[in-house]
């Protein structure tokens, strides 16, 4: 079992194919993804990496986690999450983590927290069908109706769906497609929608419910110096349809030309044509 990543949503586009369709993305990102700490079995009684993402000011984090930042020799980060891992797939203190770590094709589960509606009510939260338009309903026409019972047992039973909070909670969406990465720039294009809204953190995993992919990298997709030498997604350039810029004429050229014409005793309009590049309409010119 591998680590996952912890990744930044940043929007969606859409991704063209070979075929002309079109994919609609979710573009994650990658921003400083470091291995921050290590659990071991015979210390920690178990095994898992901790691994840090984003920038934080050093006055905004704890003297403790300073400390701790201080002796993995990482810069302290802005979010960090333990990951499960098997003995062979621990990383070592410090390892950063690129976008080469999936590939494409891969199937992954991603969690993340979902977009925070506030207080709603039983109809908007849990799609109830309300009360009747008419024959004695007045004011509830969007109320939940009963929600318990009479005497016995007389009390309300938990996890009874009623109005409250809607959204902000952590939801796991589960075998999204991989359609491509950018390594160069720590890019993960994921095909469809994922939780959460533009701006926040991602846990990024490999899917639980598919086999792992068999190109993907053991113990981790580490990034290396040739990693900003990568091209980027989507963008191919035709050799075929680039052209040559006729090359034109430089100052000390022209100079030359003026100082030769003024010595042959050539006229001012004729100085002026030779300044100008043998143009002697000057309509464009301004003043």
């Amino acid at each position: 079992m591998r680590t996952g990543v912890i990744a930044k949503k940043l929007g969606m586009t859409r991704l063209f194919q070979d075929d002309g369709r079109h994919v609609p993305v979710t573009v994650l990102s990658l921003e400083g993804l470091q291995v921050v700490s290590r659990r071991e079995q015979d210390r920690d009684g178990y095994t898992a990496v901790a691994l840090g993402a984003g920038s934080a000011k050093a006055k905004n984090v704890a003297k403790p986690q300073r400390g701790a930042y201080g002796k993995a020799e990482v810069e302290p980060k802005a979010i960090v999450h333990e990951f499960r891992v098997t003995e062979d797939n621990l990383l070592d203190v410090g390892a950063e983590l690129s976008a080469a770590h999936f590939v494409a094709g891969q199937i992954v589960d991603i969690q993340g927290k979902t977009q925070g509606k506030g207080f709603a009510g039983g109809m908007k939260r849990w799609g109830f069908g309300g009360l009747r338009a008419s024959h004695g309903v007045s004011v509830s026409h969007r109320s939940l109706g009963s929600t318990g019972q009479r005497q016995d047992p007389g009390k309300v039973f938990k996890n009874k769906k009623m109005a409250g909070q809607m959204g902000d909670k952590y939801r796991t969406q589960q075998n999204l497609e991989i359609v491509a990465t950018d390594v160069a720039r720590g890019l993960i294009f994921v095909k469809g929608s994922v939780p959460g809204s533009k701006g926040g953190w991602l846990f990024v995993k490999d899917a639980v419910k598919v086999p792992a992919h068999k190109d993907a990298p053991y113990p981790a997709g580490l990034r290396s110096a040739n990693d900003d030498a990568e091209p980027h997604v989507g963008i191919e350039i035709d050799e075929a349809a680039v052209h040559e810029i006729p090359a034109l004429p430089g100052d000390d050229e022209v100079n030359a030309a003026v100082e030769a014409a003024d010595a042959a005793g050539a006229t001012d309009a004729e100085i002026d044509a030779t300044d100008n590049g043998g143009d002697t309409d000057n309509s464009g010119q301004e003043g």
